[in-house]
Formats: structure tokens, C-alpha cells, sequence
């Protein structure tokens, strides 16, 4: 099931469309939240029996924190101390 759902305030990315996909595994409840403009994707999940609402809530807050996230890590060095991404090769 899909559904559609105004944006929550916040920022990088805040205030667009929230699409939710709901997908029910055994006694618990996946949720999907992508922003409607950007394409960023989260999931988080919780009891089937549970609130709809606190699990759509619970969704969008951690697409804002990871779209926050992004945005800070967009505006870093990457030379900045820490070991890069790993990379998998043939040497």
C-alpha cells in the first residue's frame, strides 16, 4: 500500500511531498518514506498493532535526519582525517 502525506517542517529537503509505502512482514509493520523531490528513501519499522501515525512520524524524522545528514557531508573536505569509502578491486 501506498500513500501519499503532506511534508513535515524541516530542512534540507523539508516542506515537499512524503510518499509512504506501508508492507506488512509477519507481526510487524515496514514503513517506507521517500521525499517526493529529491527521491532520498528511509525505512524504518515497528508492531503491525502499533500507531500508523507514531510509525509515519517516526518516518519522517529520519528522512530529515539523513537528508540533513547529506547535506552536511556535502559541504566537507573530504581530506578531513578519515579513511575514505573502501574500494574493491583486484590488485
Amino acid at each position: 500500500m501506498t500513500a501519499a502525506g503532506g511534508g513535515a517542517g524541516g530542512a534540507a529537503g523539508g516542506d515537499g511531498e512524503v510518499l509512504f509505502e506501508f508492507q506488512r512482514v509477519g507481526s510487524y509493520l515496514r514503513v517506507t518514506a521517500i521525499d517526493g523531490r529529491t527521491g532520498v528513501e528511509v525505512t524504518v519499522a515497528g508492531p503491525a498493532t502499533g500507531s500508523l501515525e507514531l510509525l509515519k512520524r517516526t518516518a519522517i524524522s529520519k528522512l530529515r535526519f539523513v537528508q540533513n545528514k547529506d547535506a552536511r557531508d556535502a559541504g566537507k573536505d573530504p581530506g578531513n582525517g578519515r579513511p575514505g569509502p573502501k574500494r574493491g578491486g583486484l590488485y
